[in-house]
């Protein structure tokens, strides 16, 4: 059906009264893309233009469109027990699924806070380590090292956290006490240590240690990082990186927080992605594939250490949600890893990451593609001007070839997935889970074409 139930125009309907996320109203003034179906790794706008689903609606929809058994589930949990709020009360499959997640989780980070998403989790975060450091005696550890270009989320706390200036500003001034340190490009990095992937990584670790110095250890809180940095395009961790930026945290008395919002639930591997590359947070936060997207859920999973001094007495977190943890979703997240392990979805990434990775490196022939980088299913591709100095576009040409040229052309060729300037113009793949060399191939040639023209066209 192509109208409302008010019997209006679905797209006139949407420019009146549908406020987009991230969205430029006046682009919806020339069309209002219309997504009505999915299923397995395509999904279909209501013109019956059929497109594969190259972001997994945003990085979310990690086992694929059309799953009867999650819809089944949600529906089985509804009409047994369709809400009940986690505030002094706890319902089963929020039991359930706080045991499988502590199961999962590396370590000792057996305590499972839940969100309704990812930046509710990074802002839980942020509070439960100020309230640990008071409940330890040291009030003055509040602050909160993070990385520029990364994004963490848009409530003022998980905002102030973010290190993407142009989404700050308007909301600013925002809570404070977050500062940045350089990330992990090493396509970017510093001339001298571009070709020596280790050097690099110890240089941007101990930038973290220099940031907490500056500060002072007494008021550093804790260090968020995501495993594999989403803004800028898909910065993986340069080899010993986590492992110094572990004892750093260690030798300063900082937590660690492994921001895992898009790098859990078999994005780059395992459930957790910090146990693939090898450290040990003090805190994860999670969300969007817990569920596949089926139900919305996130998570902040705390080690015992945090949670000891709200054991016993009167101390409460004096935090929460109406929907943390909302049965429905509970529901779901756990008949979702029910088909990650019966799927062995894990095993599959683990085996189907090479193929993804040189699939997509063969096209690094075309003079528009600088790198391609990434862990997973989870890829960026860096569009440059010029290949042997590596420069990028400035900001209008940027404009012209994302926004005017790439979007339309790449969905019109059948392909979703992001073409983002947040840093350097890049293009976001983040395939279901549950793709292999077939879909690998058709994604690698639309964006072959597509890129070609564009070049053609600079």
């Amino acid at each position: 059906m192509s109208t409302t139930p008010r019997g209006t125009d679905r797209a006139t309907a949407a420019r009146d009264h549908l406020w987009g996320h991230f969205t430029r109203q006046s682009a919806w003034e020339h069309d209002v893309p219309i997504m009505v179906r999915g299923e397995g790794h395509h999904v279909w706008d209501s013109r019956g233009h059929r497109l594969i689903d190259g972001l997994s609606g945003l990085f979310v929809v990690q086992l694929g469109h059309g799953r009867t058994e999650l819809a089944q589930a949600a529906a089985d949990q509804a009409r047994e027990l369709a809400f009940f709020p986690l505030w002094s009360y706890a319902h089963p499959h929020a039991i359930d699924l706080a045991e499988r997640l502590a199961a999962h989780a590396p370590g000792d980070l057996n305590r499972v806070f839940f969100t309704t998403g990812g930046g509710e989790a990074v802002e839980t975060a942020w509070k439960l380590a100020k309230q640990y450091w008071k409940l330890m005696g040291r009030p003055g550890k509040h602050k909160v090292i993070s990385r520029a270009i990364a994004y963490h989320g848009t409530t003022q706390g998980a905002l102030s956290i973010t290190g993407l200036p142009e989404l700050k500003q308007a909301f600013e001034p925002l809570v404070p006490g977050g500062h940045k340190v350089p990330n992990t490009n090493q396509y970017r990095a510093p001339e001298h240590l571009r070709d020596d992937p280790k050097a690099f990584g110890r240089w941007a670790a101990d930038r973290i240690a220099e940031a907490i110095e500056f500060e002072g250890p007494e008021t550093v809180a804790a260090v968020f990082l995501e495993p594999v940095q989403n803004a800028g395009g898909c910065f993986p961790p340069p080899p010993g990186y986590f492992e110094r930026v572990r004892e750093i945290c260690d030798e300063h008395d900082v937590l660690l927080v492994s921001d895992e919002v898009i790098c859990a639930f078999g994005r780059i591997g395992s459930i957790f992605a910090c146990e693939d590359l090898g450290y040990q947070p003090d805190m994860i936060t999670c969300a969007k594939g817990m569920t596949s997207g089926y139900s919305p859920i996130g998570a902040c999973i705390a080690s015992d250490r945090l949670f000891e001094p709200f054991a016993t007495g009167s101390t409460s977190f004096a935090h929460g949600y109406t929907f943390g943890g909302h049965p429905v979703s509970a529901a779901v997240a756990m008949a979702n890893l029910d088909l990650f392990e019966a799927e062995h979805v894990v095993d599959h990434v683990h085996e189907q990451a090479p193929v993804l990775r040189r699939t997509l490196e063969r096209l690094l022939d075309l003079p528009i593609v600088g790198d391609v980088r990434g862990e997973g299913f989870f890829y960026g591709i860096e569009l440059v001007k010029d290949k042997v100095t590596r420069e990028t576009f400035d900001d209008d040409e940027s404009e012209r070839l994302l926004r005017g040229f790439l979007t339309p052309a790449l969905y019109e060729a059948g392909l979703y997935c992001r073409a983002d300037d947040r840093g350097d113009p890049v293009i976001q793949l983040a395939p279901p889970l549950t793709c292999g060399p077939a879909q690998f191939d058709e994604i690698q040639q639309i964006l072959r074409g597509v890129l070609g023209e564009a070049w053609a066209r600079l």
